[in-house]
């Protein structure tokens, strides 16, 4: 039986009406850059600004072209970690949200 709807669509539907899964999203895309997993993170971030702000409202938070900015978050994109940071930071003043992390043994 085939799927009457796309994951990712239903993904981005949810996390436009769903504060806290969003903040999940967000937040599981910066864990994943803590563990390395830097592709799945990109992608994850990708989803997560399409849902909200969107790169066209990335761009006016962090002062970088929209069109950068998607390539960042694209499959074979490369960001900095400057980049990548910025990006973190602006999504966190435009939540409200703020992320901490605690070293785990």
């Amino acid at each position: 039986m085939p799927l009457t709807r796309d994951y990712r669509e239903t993904i981005l539907a949810r996390a436009r009406r769903d504060p806290e899964f969003r903040e999940l999203m967000f937040a599981d895309g910066v864990e994943r850059l803590l563990a390395g997993d830097v592709e799945v993170a990109r992608l994850t971030l990708r989803d997560y600004i399409e849902a909200t702000v969107g790169f066209e409202g990335l761009a006016a938070l962090t002062g970088k072209p929209p069109e950068s900015l998607a390539c960042m978050f694209g499959k074979d994109g490369a960001p900095t970690a400057g980049d990548l940071l910025e990006v973190v930071c602006s999504i966190q003043r435009h939540e409200g949200v703020r992320l901490e992390v605690h070293a785990v043994r």
